[in-house]
């Protein structure tokens, strides 16, 4: 248990502040107007159950102090997101959720559906609640503003053939790679789908009416159909965007339904008085929160990163923050203009407040039932192993090992992680085989273990703040086997003076048992026990990650290129050769004189090139 600092070394003064456990790891974080006050909390009699639990964990408390609540605010965000400690709540995200793009970037812009991280150059509207929903609207719309949604390589492919594809036939592309039209119409196709996107929808339906008319009047009667059928696509697809308010609201509301263990959160962005894109995500309630820090730590997670449709001029909760003032100040910094932070008492805002809140409380529910199958699962898998195991502690966290090879050739072993009976993904990791030559699974598992447990063992003699994340041993290690493996492994652990410390156990693919040291029969853990069912996901899992990567470097080596190893000539370089003449075999076929005309290619590197392809 943490140990309180003596009185007077704590600053009256803002700040964040970690209490870190027994191996260094920071557990928790927090921020404080006073840090000496808040601190002083932590060490009086009767605190919450998971406030006591995180104490007792801790072993130290340090503190960073600031200059004013702002700083404290952004330093413990910052924070969080480095080490992600476990009694800090969390947000995941209940999906990834698709939004439609346009990539201003490109040469010839394109509308997509895209999913993951922002990228520079894209403008994103949504996020929507399917990928379909947004598939339907962009159907509607190129209709009416027909840039492209191929991809890079059919746009190339088809400038090469100097056909358009079956899009420019049924009218849903400009075909720009075919010079149907100029860079000037398409650019301003581009602007108007981004100003329709925008909200600015009255101009378009004024223009197509305007053009329909005076097609009609001309007795062009052909284009006039047309131009109704674009009509109506433009005014289906505004359909499909729900109006919430007049043309100047622009603001995100936040809706919540929660629990004692976690909350359902549901936002709704609404701009120029349309709800243009929705998001969830589920609140894990790991530290003891009242209403008003938990919509700090929501509004923490929603904005620490841009929203694609960008910051809103205000913000819409269910209850007040626990410092108003203080968040409304950190959005304004962030937009770059005043944000607003405000509870809706009455009108539309609040009838809307409560549409929101229904959503969150249907999606709480559906996440209910399947959490509680899977919270007790997990629970009663642990303690299963611990108790058929023989360990000392529920083993938290888990590391699986497995390798992958043909006959000897492209050597791979993969690490797998659970923690909590979960996967955790971001610690998963892949190893190269470098010293063994031939099939020895017994030696290639013994380097993974060995390279794997040598950086715990130098990265645990680091100072706190400069270890990595695998300073901290697994609780269990399952190798993929029989007795072999777990007879290398185990060496390997007593090489390193870990046989104490780390409990290893390997899973025999026939009969599923389970092999401990100094046990000649292995164990059978009873067929239908969660103990039995997490074993083999880990099992499969490290095989599956194993595999994937055995058929990357695979795939890599059996279709090197013929101007791998030129000198001279990197990535860069060669992407643009091969394009430049339209294939590799265009290239081995170019003269010397084709090679060297190439401006932008040196001298030198188009000889390395011509001896290269015409080496005997």
């Amino acid at each position: 248990m943490v140990v309180r600092p003596p009185a007077g070394t704590i600053p009256d003064a803002p700040g964040s502040y970690q209490f870190r456990d027994g191996d260094g790891r920071i557990i928790y974080v927090g921020k404080a107007k006073s840090l000496r006050n808040r601190l002083g909390n932590y060490f009086q009699k009767n605190l919450p159950m998971r406030t006591a639990t995180m104490v007792r964990t801790a072993e130290s408390v340090e503190w960073i102090q600031v200059e004013n609540e702002l700083e404290a605010l952004m330093l413990e965000y910052s924070l969080i997101k480095q080490h992600r400690p476990r009694f800090n709540i969390r947000l995941v995200d209940d999906k990834s959720y698709p939004f439609l793009a346009v990539t201003e970037s490109d040469e010839w812009p394109r509308a997509m559906v895209m999913r993951g991280k922002k990228r520079k150059g894209v403008r994103y509207y949504g996020p929507f609640g399917h990928a379909y929903a947004i598939r339907e609207t962009l159907d509607l719309l190129l209709r009416t503003f027909p840039i492209r949604t191929c991809s890079d390589n059919k746009l190339q492919r088809h400038e090469k053939l100097g056909r358009p594809c079956l899009l420019f036939h049924i009218e849903k592309c400009a075909g720009p790679c075919v010079g149907e039209i100029s860079r000037e119409d398409y650019d301003q196709l581009v602007a108007d789908l981004i100003a329709f996107l925008d909200g600015e929808t009255d101009d378009v339906v004024d223009d197509l009416e305007g053009r329909m008319r005076e097609a009609a009047e001309n007795y062009e009667f052909e284009l006039a159909a047309r131009l109704r059928d674009q009509l109506g696509s433009v005014r289906k697809a505004i359909e499909k965007q729900q109006m919430v308010g007049s043309r100047e609201d622009d603001y995100d509301i936040i809706g919540i339904h929660d629990d004692e263990l976690e909350a359902a959160v549901q936002i709704f962005f609404v701009r120029r008085g349309r709800v243009v894109g929705r998001r969830g995500f589920i609140v894990d309630k790991v530290e003891d929160l009242a209403d008003g820090e938990l919509i700090d730590r929501i509004l923490e997670g929603v904005y620490s990163e841009e929203p694609a449709v960008g910051y809103p001029k205000l913000v819409l909760v269910p209850s007040d923050s626990s410092d108003p003032e203080l968040y409304a100040a950190w959005l304004g910094e962030l937009r770059g203009s005043g944000v607003e932070l405000r509870v809706p008492q009455r009108g539309d805002k609040r009838a809307l407040l409560e549409t929101v809140t229904r959503n969150a409380q249907e999606a709480f529910n559906r996440h209910r039932l399947k959490r509680a199958s899977d919270h007790n699962s997990r629970s009663r898998a642990l303690n299963e192993l611990q108790e058929y195991l023989g360990l000392d502690d529920a083993p938290l966290r888990i590391e699986c090992y497995d390798m992958s090879h043909i006959q000897g050739s492209d050597y791979v072993g993969s690490m797998v992680v659970v923690e909590d009976g979960l996967p955790k993904k971001s610690d998963y990791r892949r190893f190269k085989i470098k010293t063994v030559d031939g099939n020895n699974d017994f030696a290639a598992m013994a380097e993974v273990l060995e390279r794997r447990l040598t950086n715990y063992l130098a990265d645990r003699e680091r100072p706190v703040e400069e270890r990595g994340k695998f300073a901290y041993p697994p609780n269990l290690i399952v190798v993929d086997g029989g007795k072999g493996q777990l007879s290398s492994s185990l060496a390997v652990l007593e090489e390193l003076g870990l046989v104490d410390e780390i409990p290893i156990v390997s899973l025999a693919k026939q009969f599923e048992e389970v092999y401990v040291p100094g046990k000649s029969d292995p164990i059978r853990i009873p067929r239908q026990s969660e103990a039995l069912y997490l074993l083999q996901r880990l099992r499969d899992e490290s095989h599956r990650f194993a595999i994937t990567y055995h058929r990357q470097l695979r795939g890599k080596r059996m279709t090197a290129s013929a101007l791998d190893g030129v000198t001279g000539l990197g990535p860069t370089r060669k992407t643009r050769l091969v394009k430049e003449f339209g294939g590799v075999n265009a290239v081995k076929k170019a003269s010397k004189e084709e090679l060297l005309s190439l401006s932008w290619l040196p001298d030198d590197v188009a000889n390395n090139v011509w001896d290269h392809l015409h080496a005997p």
